[in-house]
């Protein structure tokens, strides 16, 4: 994306650690993230986190592994987007959720996809995320 849109810069975006935490080979320096690819970590980590993980703030995350080894239904679809909907608003002020999308990939392996449409709220840009999601355990047996 280019970094100057309608004549602003994206700094409001932030920057911090690259997630996963990780080393450059070279210098040994904490790898960083910034702008766009920020907020895409930052959404990453909130689908990821299980509501109460986070020491002081019982209320991050998205609490997506209530949904793991459940019924591939439409029930789950919506509960599914209703629990991504209700975490990035509350977390992730950067930006506004115009959609999000639950699509089954592979029922037999419990595999979902989670679309998501959002829009900057600074520049109004509309971007999307899509988060692979897995309801059955993972085992490389």
């Amino acid at each position: 994306m280019d970094n100057h849109v309608n004549g602003t810069s994206p700094l409001f975006l932030g920057a911090g650690w690259s997630f996963p935490i990780t080393f450059s080979a070279g210098n040994y320096q904490l790898n960083l993230t910034s702008n766009e690819e920020n907020v895409n970590h930052s959404i990453d980590i909130i689908l990821q986190t299980q509501k109460g993980e986070r020491c002081l703030e019982p209320r991050f995350g998205s609490g997506l592994q209530q949904f793991l080894f459940r019924k591939m239904d439409e029930t789950l679809k919506g509960e599914i987007i209703d629990a991504v909907y209700a975490s990035l608003l509350l977390n992730e002020p950067r930006i506004t959720v115009q959609e999000v999308g639950v699509e089954f990939t592979d029922r037999r392996k419990g595999l979902i996809e989670v679309s998501i449409s959002y829009v900057y709220n600074q520049v109004n840009t509309r971007h999307n995320y899509v988060f692979p999601y897995s309801l059955n355990e993972g085992t490389n047996l």
